[in-house]
């Protein structure tokens, strides 16, 4: 991974948003959605982003895209003609950076407006990056119907008259006009059947190999994810706990968060069942996250130290490949081993 290039490096990334009350509207705390996110992302890698409802998969995604404000920290994209920071881009050039930025919509339905056909919907992208023939711009969209195994003929319809998988890959197709570098996959398949899911998956996996694209692929389902990604980041209460190769989070599973995770997935053949892990308590508040860990409340794993000090995330070497992990009893466990 390390002689990979790395086309998106985060360094303790914040978001925030500010909790108002009173007459005055006076800011009383923060919402820490992302709370110091740092981590690489190599160019033509799959990156999947795991984690519960609210654990800010979703508002790091659009902070990366630079639709949600971000509070601090750095977000360095490496473009054509050098490496630059995404906030500290003005106006124009974040217009032309999205050309290199994409996103596909969580709900295939309320992404495309009724109002407009496909071909409506598909051709302001190419227009606002200087395609300015209507017939150069039917034909890429024909092209990219074709692409994402959907006829020609489609682009006059409208969205009503499609199934849910058929206007997911539109979303793609819409996201491909551009021919963008990295797109950003917002629970892509969450809202499809499961054999339109495996279809879509196919597809992006087709797509990405034949384009040389780079996914972020937000999912809260965890059998999805092991079938797309390279690598995959755990996320709780804003803050990456676990990352690692996708193969190893399976097998060497580490982060007691990722194991209840990971217990939770269906299997259908018995003899491979494990032991059901249930997290006790609710999800603590972001506005005002416990004291040290933030997952030590749910922990069964929990120590004094987790209580009174946050872990930070490190490198360890598992299975001969690099694993991070924010968690004392792992580091206390590795570094008993080195000193043996």
């Amino acid at each position: 991974m390390n002689k990979q290039e790395v086309l998106l490096k985060l360094k303790d990334v914040k978001t925030y948003f500010p909790v108002k009350k009173g007459v005055l509207k006076k800011v009383a705390g923060y919402v820490k959605a992302v709370d110091g996110v740092s981590i690489d992302i190599y160019r033509g890698e799959t990156l999947g982003l795991v984690g519960e409802s609210g654990c800010g998969k979703t508002t790091l995604g659009k902070s990366i895209l630079q639709l949600i404000k971000v509070t601090d920290g750095e977000m360095v994209y490496t473009f054509e003609d050098g490496k630059k920071d995404l906030r500290t881009l003005s106006r124009h050039e974040i217009d032309e950076a999205r050309q290199k930025l994409q996103i596909v919509f969580q709900d295939p339905h309320s992404s495309l407006n009724p109002a407009f056909s496909i071909f409506d919907s598909l051709q302001d992208p190419l227009k606002k990056f200087g395609v300015k023939s209507k017939a150069e711009r039917r034909q890429i969209i024909g092209d990219l119907l074709e692409a994402v195994n959907l006829r020609r003929e489609y682009m006059d319809r409208y969205p009503h008259e499609f199934s849910g998988g058929q206007r997911q890959r539109i979303g793609i197709a819409r996201a491909l006009s551009v021919q963008p570098e990295l797109i950003v996959c917002d629970e892509a398949v969450s809202a499809l059947d499961v054999s339109i899911q495996a279809q879509v998956l196919q597809l992006m996996k087709k797509l990405k190999d034949e384009r040389n694209l780079t996914y972020i692929f937000i999912t809260h389902d965890l059998s999805v994810v092991e079938y797309i990604s390279d690598r995959i980041a755990v996320m709780y209460l804003g803050k990456i706990v676990e990352l690692s190769k996708s193969e190893d989070l399976y097998t060497h599973t580490l982060h007691p968060y990722t194991k209840a995770l990971l217990s939770a997935i269906p299997v259908a053949d018995l003899d491979k069942k494990k032991e059901r892990i249930i997290l006790e308590g609710d999800v603590p508040s972001p506005v005002n996250p416990p004291s040290g860990c933030a997952f030590h409340p749910r922990c069964r794993e929990c120590m004094d130290i987790c209580k009174e000090s946050a872990p930070t995330l490190k490198k360890y070497i598992v299975n001969d490949n690099e694993h991070y992990i924010a968690c004392h009893k792992v580091d206390m466990q590795y570094t008993n081993k080195e000193e043996q």
